[in-house]
């Protein structure tokens, strides 16, 4: 291969590469997917979980399949909307892992708004697999039912955080409880702590999300 073709190879090759780079190029876009790594959904569901309009969020989302990162499915009327993969959501925790340890603006603005983070308890992935095999702690997802259904840590008792309140009989006090939502930067399971907390129970937040944990190969149940 002569150096012109070559060149005109790499250029080819590399303008494909960039598709995806321009894809995920704009804040809206990485927060779809966030939202979608938990579970599909439709545009309506969108656009409520990301605080955008219908047709801001439909536009975003043709971005994002014209890129092949996101696919849909019909049931009857509705369309729903999914990661192609689990490369997607390895491209999205890339994108996290490279901004934390590139941008010091990104701990600033974690601090900034999760200032009670500090105060509280962290548990990592492989030390909450140890205390649910030895059943020493009580999982809590705070997600929203539709996510829990659709993958959750195995023995995970669900409770929205909007429910939580009304439903703290269900949990025991005299056990440890540790919770979990959708990633690191999710503040439900930070809101299910500090509510825990004044009440009185033993409590830690997993330091990471279900699809981070999915992605370390622990295991996941689904409910069918």
């Amino acid at each position: 291969m002569n150096q012109t073709v070559k060149r005109h190879f790499k250029a080819e090759l590399f303008e494909q590469f960039a598709r995806v780079g321009r894809a995920v190029s704009a804040p809206l876009r990485l927060a779809i997917l966030d939202v979608l790594a938990q579970s599909e959904r439709t545009v309506e569901e969108i656009a409520n979980e990301i605080g955008a309009s219908v047709a801001n969020a439909s536009q975003h989302l043709q971005q994002l399949r014209n890129a092949r990162l996101v696919e849909t499915r019909r049931d009857g009327v509705f369309i729903f909307y999914r990661v192609a993969d689990d490369g997607v959501i390895r491209l999205w925790q890339a994108i996290r892992n490279v901004g934390e340890s590139r941008y010091a603006e990104i701990e600033k603005v974690v601090r900034s708004y999760l200032k009670e983070r500090e105060t509280m308890e962290a548990v990592g992935a492989e030390q909450l697999l140890k205390m649910i095999r030895a059943g020493d702690a009580v999982v809590l997802d705070v997600r929203t039912s539709a996510e829990f259904a659709a993958g959750h840590i195995p023995s995970a008792r669900s409770i929205p955080i909007d429910e939580l309140e009304k439903r703290l009989r269900e949990l025991p006090k005299r056990r440890r409880i540790v919770a979990y939502c959708r990633g690191p930067y999710c503040v439900m399971s930070d809101d299910a702590v500090s509510l825990l907390q004044q009440r009185g129970y033993r409590v830690a937040r997993l330091d990471i999300g279900l699809p981070d944990w999915k992605l370390l190969g622990l295991p996941v149940d689904r409910e069918l």
